[in-house]
């Protein structure tokens, strides 16, 4: 069985993302070895009647909270869990990234999904029935302003040319993409356009996940720049040693804890302290 690294997720938000506990938290995690720091995304969330639970519920802009993670740490790798691309421009996101990542030296990961929450896609006026198509194309374009000598895309969302975006991301490609979600169309994107697949759910869950991750290889050719797609958990439910084991056997790189339901900052470092042991 290969070592898992470790991650943590969902510290951008409720009590923890208060600047002064966020240093506090970052630092620990990093202490107690902890490989990778996940940022969750919303821009806005339901209010009303049909609110869901977890309406007003306060969440930093993941790649600002991570700039302030990096100025606090130096080893832990930054990842956004994930940024709803269909609802950024992906000019101003690439120039985000390739800054965290440059004032990181290198640290982050871009982890992005097309999103599932009408309301909060309404509010930046993208269709639910294009968040698919917006997706595929602004990683494209991303790529090219982070990678091409004279970035130029025109696509049906987003066109440019005769332009240049600098600072380039620290690693060459710029920052490793981690595709998130549960659809034959998220498998195909992390074959043909991303590092790595960010999968949550149960171990049953994440098995089939990466069923539909075989699948999506045999009909999409993946890019050899990419490499092997690596493969992140993050379990949506208690992890002991035994469940962590399930997730290394069935392959996966790395394990990402979720943090988000503590409301309590010492209760997240004290969750932090009893999972450092999770890795490998």
């Amino acid at each position: 069985m290969s070592r898992m690294q470790l991650g943590v997720q969902g510290l951008n938000a409720k009590a923890a993302a208060a600047p002064d506990v966020t240093v506090k938290l970052a630092r620990l995690a990093e202490d107690l070895g902890y490989g990778s720091w996940w940022a969750l995304d919303h821009l806005v969330l339901p209010s009303g009647p049909d609110a869901p639970p977890y309406a007003g519920m306060p969440v930093v802009e993941p790649l600002v909270h991570l700039a302030h993670v990096a100025a606090v740490t130096s080893r832990i790798e930054l990842g956004t869990a994930v940024v709803i691309l269909p609802q950024r421009n992906p000019v101003v996101l690439a120039k985000q990234a390739a800054s965290v990542d440059v004032l990181s030296g290198g640290r982050l990961l871009l982890g992005v999904g097309s999103g599932w929450l009408e309301a909060e896609m309404s509010a930046v006026g993208v269709p639910m029935a294009e968040r698919g198509a917006r997706s595929d194309e602004y990683l494209d374009a991303m790529t090219a302003l982070w990678t091409a000598d004279a970035p130029a895309f025109a696509g049906r969302f987003v066109a440019f040319a005769d332009v240049d975006a600098r600072p380039r991301p620290v690693r060459p490609g710029g920052p490793p993409v981690h595709v998130g979600g549960r659809s034959p169309g998220a498998y195909r994107r992390a074959v043909r356009r991303a590092h790595g697949f960010y999968g949550t759910g149960t171990v049953a869950e994440m098995a089939a996940d990466l069923a539909g991750l075989r699948r999506a290889a045999d009909e999409v050719e993946r890019p050899a720049r990419l490499g092997p797609l690596e493969i992140t958990a993050m379990p949506t439910t208690a992890v002991d040693r035994a469940t962590a084991d399930r997730y290394a056997e069935l392959g996966v790189d790395r394990l990402v804890v979720h943090a988000l339901p503590l409301d309590d900052p010492d209760d997240v470092a004290r969750f932090l302290a009893a999972h450092a042991s999770l890795a490998g």
